[in-house]
C-alpha cells in the first residue's frame, strides 16, 4: 500500500474559564477539507474512517448536536477523583471488572468529576472523538471496541460496558451506545453515498498495533507505539489480571481480531514536545537540528521521571523541568541540547524499566522490539532504546496509525490480496529501519 499525505493540521486546543477543550467544529472542519482534497485527488474513493486519542468525548442531544466542546484530558478537573472513586469501589475490583491501567483522565473518572449544568438536561448520547466523527459521516451512534476499552468502563471478558462498574458510580448506560467491532460497516456516508464510512480501530494506538509489521512467528516481540505517549506492550488472546498486573500498571485495551494490547502508558515524547512549543514562541526550531545538537553533547547521566505527575499538565514545562533539577540537587542542563538528550535518554529508560517488568508479569522473554509512530524519526531515540534495552529494534512505519486504520478498511471492503495478513502488507509497505 502507498500511502501520500495530503492534508495535516493542528488539533485545536481551546483554553476557557481555566479549561481545556477540544475545539470540535474546528476540527470538524478541518476534517472536511482534507476529504474535499482526498476526493479531487480521488474521485473513485470507497471507504473513510476515524481514529483518533482515547478517553476523551462529546455529549450531543437527541439530533446529534454537541451540547458543549469535549474537555481535553489534560484538563485539571479530574484531580482527586482516585479517591472519589476508591471510596465507592476500591481499585483492585474496578481493575477486576476492567483490566484498565489507573490515569486520572480515564473517562470514568472524567465522568466522577460530572457534568456542566445544562448539559444533563439535554445529554441524550456520548460519542469519543473518533466515533462522533464518525456519527457526523453517516449517522450511526456506535463506539468501537478498542476505544470503548479505554473508558474503563467496559468488562475485560465480556467486551461489553460493564453493568457493575456503570451502577456503582451512577453511571446511566442509555448514554453509551451500542459497542461495534472494528472492521465494522456504519453504512454510507450521508453526504455522499457512494462513499463508505468504516469503523477501524477507533483508538489511534489500536490501529497503530495492527500496523506492527512483526512477520516472524519464531520471535517473541513487543511493541512501543511513539508519539505524545508511548504505549508500551505486548498483544495477548487472553487477560491478565493479577496482583502484580495492576500494580505495575499494565492495561488490557482490545485490540484487532479479538487480541489483548496489554501494555503501559508511558509519558513518550510530550515533556520534549511542550519545551519545543515553548521554544517555538520566540524562535524557529526544527526538530531534527534539535537531534542532531543532542548528539554532539555528553550525557549527564540524568534520568528525568518523566511519568511524575507534575510534567501532566500544559505549560511552563522547561521551568518545571528546571524546578525537577534543583530539588534533586542535580547541575542543571547547560544548554537545550544537553536537556534534549537528557529527555531521550529517559524515554529510553523509562522502556527499559517497562519491558522488565513486562517479560516478568507476562513470564516471557522477548526477542525484538517495534517502535512504530511519529516518535520513530527520531533516530537517536531508536539507538538508545535499543543500547537501554539491549534488545534489537525495528523501527517503522512512521505513519503506523494511518496504515493500520487503511489496511482494516481495505480488509473489510475485501481489497486486501487473497491469503495477504494486514501485518503482511504492513511489512511490505514500510521503511523499516533497524537498530542493535
Amino acid at each position: 500500500m502507498d500511502m501520500e499525505e495530503i492534508y495535516r493540521f493542528t488539533t485545536p486546543i481551546l483554553e476557557e474559564k481555566g479549561h481545556l477543550y477540544w475545539d470540535i467544529e474546528a476540527m470538524w472542519r478541518e476534517i472536511q477539507t482534507g476529504l474535499k482534497k482526498a476526493i479531487t485527488l480521488t474521485p473513485t474513493l470507497c471507504s473513510v474512517s476515524v481514529d483518533s486519542w482515547a478517553v476523551d468525548y462529546v455529549p450531543i442531544n437527541a439530533e446529534g448536536i454537541p451540547l458543549r466542546n469535549p474537555y481535553c484530558y489534560r484538563d485539571r478537573r479530574t484531580e482527586g477523583m482516585f479517591d472519589v472513586a476508591f471510596r465507592t469501589m476500591p481499585a483492585s475490583r474496578i481493575y477486576e471488572h476492567t483490566g484498565i491501567q489507573f490515569l486520572p483522565f480515564n473517562t470514568l473518572y472524567q465522568l466522577i468529576a460530572g457534568e456542566e449544568e445544562g448539559v444533563r438536561e439535554e445529554l441524550d448520547l456520548y460519542l469519543t472523538i473518533a466515533d462522533y466523527f464518525n456519527f457526523r459521516f453517516c449517522g450511526k451512534r456506535v463506539i468501537e471496541l478498542s476505544m470503548a476499552s479505554t473508558t474503563q468502563m467496559v468488562d475485560v471478558y465480556a467486551k461489553e460496558w460493564s453493568g457493575s462498574i456503570m451502577d456503582a458510580f451512577g453511571i446511566n448506560k442509555v448514554h453509551w451506545p451500542p459497542i461495534a467491532q472494528p472492521g465494522t460497516w456504519l453504512g454510507p456516508m450521508t453526504e455522499r453515498p457512494a462513499i463508505m464510512s468504516i469503523a477501524s480501530c477507533s483508538h489511534d494506538t489500536g490501529s497503530a498495533i495492527a500496523a506492527v509489521p512483526a512477520i516472524n512467528e519464531e520471535e517473541s516481540w513487543a511493541y512501543i507505539s511513539c508519539g505524545t505517549w508511548s504505549l508500551m506492550g505486548v498483544e495477548r488472546k487472553d487477560a491478565l489480571i493479577t496482583k502484580a498486573a495492576r500494580e505495575g500498571g499494565f492495561t488490557h485495551e482490545a485490540g484487532l481480531d479479538g487480541t489483548i494490547r496489554f501494555l503501559k502508558n508511558l509519558s513518550g515524547l510530550w515533556v520534549l514536545q511542550e519545551c519545543v512549543r515553548e521554544w517555538r514562541e520566540t524562535e524557529d526550531i526544527d526538530w531534527a537540528d534539535l537531534e542532531g545538537e543532542a548528539r554532539e553533547v555528553a550525557s549527564q547521566g540524568v534520568l528525568i521521571e518523566l511519568d511524575n505527575p507534575r510534567f501532566l499538565p500544559r505549560g511552563q514545562m522547561e521551568g518545571r523541568l528546571q524546578a525537577y533539577y534543583q530539588e534533586n540537587m542535580w547541575t542543571s542542563p547547560q544548554s537545550r541540547a544537553q536537556l534534549v538528550r537528557s529527555i531521550l535518554e529517559s524515554i529510553a529508560a523509562s522502556y527499559r524499566r517497562c519491558l522488565d517488568e513486562l517479560q516478568q508479569i507476562t513470564g516471557e522473554s522477548i526477542d525484538r522490539l517495534y517502535m512504530v509512530g511519529g516518535g520513530t524519526q527520531n533516530k537517536l531515540l531508536c539507538e538508545l532504546t535499543a543500547q537501554a534495552t539491549g534488545v534489537p529494534v525495528t523501527a517503522g512505519p512512521v505513519e503506523a496509525t494511518a496504515l493500520g486504520n487503511l489496511l482494516i478498511q481495505a480488509r473489510t471492503l475485501g481489497h486486501l490480496p487473497a491469503g495477504v495478513t494486514i501485518r503482511e502488507m504492513a511489512e511490505k509497505s514500510s521503511e523499516l529501519r533497524f537498530y542493535g
